[in-house]
């Protein structure tokens, strides 16, 4: 019996051990929440505006610290803010995409971070340029035949 006390004894001395090292962890931690997974252009012109944002919030209880943000291709450029993000703020990523290129977009950008669960949270961009409604045709060239005539002008 008295086996069965020390046990028992040294069992709730360990558990308790780890729920005071628990709390000295601090909770949860930095946590990135973001308000939307992917942004779609739609059907977008040639040239046009390819800015959008992410809202990125800190759902922790510790700070959480953006350390860079990185878009799939060159044509992808975000930009976010590396300043601490208060528990229960947010800030905002910002994504440009080259629209000078024609044809589907289908781009994501990494946001990496000191987030307990997503230290490396991805979200995408999707949508498709089209050839500029402004764009005017090139003028139709005018063919001439290698047998006709030639007129000359001038007076020799």
């Amino acid at each position: 019996m008295k086996k069965f006390i020390a046990t028992l004894s040294l069992g709730a001395l360990f558990l308790g051990a780890f729920a005071q090292e628990g709390k000295m962890v601090g909770g949860t931690g930095p946590m990135i929440s973001v308000d939307k997974e992917a942004h779609d252009y739609g059907a977008i012109d040639k040239g046009a505006n390819g800015t959008c944002e992410f809202k990125v919030t800190n759902t922790g209880d510790q700070p959480l610290i953006i350390s860079t943000c990185k878009g799939s291709c060159g044509c992808t450029v975000p930009k976010c803010d590396t300043a601490p993000v208060a528990p229960g703020a947010s800030t905002i990523v910002t994504v440009k995409y080259d629209t000078n290129r024609e044809g589907p977009i289908n781009k994501s950008v990494t946001i990496s971070s000191n987030a307990t669960n997503a230290p490396e949270k991805m979200v995408r961009i999707k949508g498709e340029v089209k050839a500029s409604a402004t764009a005017t045709p090139a003028s139709p060239v005018k063919e001439v035949s290698p047998m006709a005539p030639v007129e000359k002008t001038g007076g020799q």
